[in-house]
Order: structure tokens, then sequence, then C-alpha cells
């Protein structure tokens, strides 16, 4: 598990009204943040057991993967979080934290599609010093699969602008006064998403935030 920082700085996005490009800032201000390992591109996806691999199976919104294959990628990440998730408080000072997941991006996934967040909550379950806020976070507005967006398959929805998580999201009140962690499965720089959803979570006055996802994009 390897430490970083997701900074307090300008990005570009595009406006949800005007369609527009322009900068904006997502995050008030810096926080830790943790990631198992890097995320590569060039096939690497479809060598079973990688990080890019179980990734792409648990987001299963390509083709229907097999339950065998689903089962097998859920436990080699609660293998990752069991490793990683109780290494956190140490190193940040902090305990009792409560567990929160980045919603996907679409209000309607099946169970198989939502395998991920089970698994965060699995975990969560059973490891002594955490709460389990993994419903804390609710989608209830599609918005662009951003993953998908180049291909021409994002969908319906808004690409990531400042504001968006609370927009299309309901945030439980249990967040206040709360020291979060915040899950995702892949944190990719200049995206945004993870960051605006760290400014909702300050925004709903959670104590503090930090941030951990299970791949980092190159």
């Amino acid at each position: 598990m390897t430490h970083f920082t997701i900074g307090s700085e300008s990005s570009w996005f595009t406006n949800p009204t005007t369609n527009n490009r322009q900068l904006g800032i997502f995050l008030k201000h810096s926080i830790d943040a943790f990631y198992h390992a890097d995320y590569k591109g060039g096939g690497q996806w479809r060598v079973q057991g990688t990080i890019e691999n179980i990734i792409v199976t648990l987001k299963n919104d390509i083709n229907p993967t097999p339950a065998a294959v689903l089962k097998n990628a859920s436990q080699l990440l609660s293998n990752i979080l069991l490793a990683d998730l109780g290494l956190i408080p140490q190193q940040i000072g902090k305990s009792n934290l409560s567990v929160c997941v980045i919603p996907r991006a679409k209000v309607n996934y099946n169970s198989d599609q939502l395998l991920f967040k089970a698994t965060v909550s699995d975990v969560v379950d059973s490891l002594n010093g955490f709460n389990n806020g993994t419903n804390y976070i609710v989608r209830h507005t599609d918005t662009i699969t951003t993953h998908r967006y180049r291909a021409g398959y994002g969908g319906n929805g808004k690409l990531p602008y400042p504001g968006i998580t609370k927009a299309t999201c309901t945030i439980s009140n249990e967040v206040r006064g709360k020291d979060i962690l915040l899950i995702d499965d892949l944190y990719t720089r200049s995206v945004n998403i993870d960051e605006d959803a760290i400014q909702a979570l300050f925004d709903k006055e959670a104590n503090s935030v930090t941030f951990y996802s299970v791949g980092k994009t190159v």
C-alpha cells in the first residue's frame, strides 16, 4: 500500500449548463490518500489476478461475467482490503473510521455489478475499529460512466463537475462529525469524481476524510 496526497488545484470540467470547458476547483484542501497498486494499460485487464483484471471484472458492465469468475475476483479484492485497511488508522492517527464507498455512475445496476461495494461492506464488517457506512452515499440520478465515455458508451447523465455528487446522490446525515475512509476501485487524477465526493462529505460536516483506492492509474 502506498501513500499519496490528493491536492486542491484547479481542474478542467464540462459545465453541465453550457457544455463549455472551464476551470474549477473540486476539492478545497488536500487530504491523505492510499492505494494498493498501480493500474496499467496495455491489456493488463485481460490477465486474471491482476489489479486491472479484478477492477474490470467487478465492474461487469461490458459482457456478463460467469458467477465463478466474479466470486474469484471478489475474493481477491477481499484479500487486498484485509491486508490494507487495517494499516490505515495507524498511519493517519485516527481510529473508529466510518467506511464509505464511491457509488457507481448509474442508478440501476444489478447485484452482480455491485460486488465491489458488497465486498467492501463484508470486509468492513469483519474488521475491528471500523464502522460500515457503505450506504451513506447513494446515487439517485445517472451520471456519465467515465471509464466508457471515450468509447462512446458513457450513457446518459453529466460528466463530473464541481458539486455533481451533491446533485446526483443522497448523502446520509450520519457522516456528520465522523472520520470517514472513502473507498473507490480506481483513482485517476483529473477525472475528479473522487475529489468531488470528498468535498461533498466535508460539506456534510464530516470531521475528516481519508481516501483509499485499490488501483491508481499510472
